[in-house]
């Protein structure tokens, strides 16, 4: 008897942002490109519609195109691992922040070492935000401090220290002077960057806060949760015009919700916000209900 052999075909979909559908595989092979980091991918962020910008264990900043793959340029200078990195959208700048304690700022167009340096944290910076004009920036470190930069300058226009407020995360509130931070105590805080003082804090949750995240019209923000077995891992929306409490919650992760994002909506599409989790999984959920998509 011969040995016994079949033929396997198989294709995968790739959904394009124009709303056509391609196939990929023996029947379309897809592009492919070098890799734009040597070591494991930190943090990644958009910088236009069609950029976004990377940083990595390889303590390297990539622009890289949406569309293509294709790495764009590519910005050394930080001497440890880069940990953090945000634009605003529509900007030339880029920022990054890294476990040397320092923040750095690039020009899209610029030379290729950085236009701005920010030191003055003492531990590692794990939080970084913008301002929609690129003027200001706000950095959070796990030291317990946040601070606010003139990005022009250099200058620190602010310094506060709160106690056991490890920063992991910070976003800025479009259109508005806020700025969301959560921390390893628990908690998720509004700050008022005019005057960098706290302007809210909800409630403390029962696990460590990992990542925070504003909806484009600056009435919502998300948290996610650490977590491990079930207990725990959700993410978290909160209301920041009326009744600054909770509004819903999304479980269904097994362990850490390491990042969430509300998504792009479309004219036909329900709101929806996306969580991802050390269960490798991604999840997609209806924000008014809590459905999974």
């Amino acid at each position: 008897m011969g040995k016994l052999q079949s033929k396997i075909s198989f294709h995968t979909t790739k959904y394009r942002a124009d709303g056509s559908v391609g196939q990929t595989g023996p029947a379309g092979a897809s592009q492919q490109h070098s890799p734009t980091h040597t070591d494991a991918v930190t943090s990644v962020a958009a910088l236009k519609p069609d950029l976004c910008v990377s940083g990595g264990r390889d303590k390297s900043v990539a622009v890289s195109s949406w569309r293509s793959g294709a790495a764009l340029r590519r910005f050394i200078g930080h001497e440890r691992e880069v940990t953090k990195v945000t634009s605003a959208l529509d900007s030339s700048r880029v920022f990054s922040a890294s476990r040397d304690k320092t923040v750095m700022m690039w020009e899209l167009h610029g030379a290729s070492g950085p236009s701005q340096q920010f030191p003055g944290h003492d531990l590692v910076v794990t939080g970084l935000a913008v301002s929609p004009d690129a003027s200001q920036l706000c950095t959070g470190s796990r030291d317990n401090t946040v601070c606010k930069w003139d990005t022009e300058t250099g200058e620190c226009l602010g310094r506060v220290a709160i106690s056991r407020n490890l920063v992991t995360h910070l976003c800025w509130v479009p259109g508005e002077p806020y700025v969301i931070q959560t921390s390893e105590d628990k908690t998720t805080r509004v700050w008022d960057s005019r005057e960098l003082q706290v302007a809210h804090t909800f409630p403390a949750k029962q696990h460590i806060q990992t990542c925070c995240d504003v909806s484009q019209d600056g009435r919502y923000c998300l948290s996610s949760s650490s977590g491990s077995a079930g207990h725990g891992a959700e993410a978290t929306l909160w209301d920041l015009r009326q009744t600054r409490c909770r509004v819903c919650e999304y479980k269904g992760h097994f362990q850490t919700t390491t990042s969430c994002v509300f998504l792009p909506r479309g004219p036909a599409l329900t709101p929806s916000i996306a969580t991802s989790s050390s269960d490798s999984t991604v999840k997609v959920w209806d924000q008014d209900t809590a459905g999974r998509g």
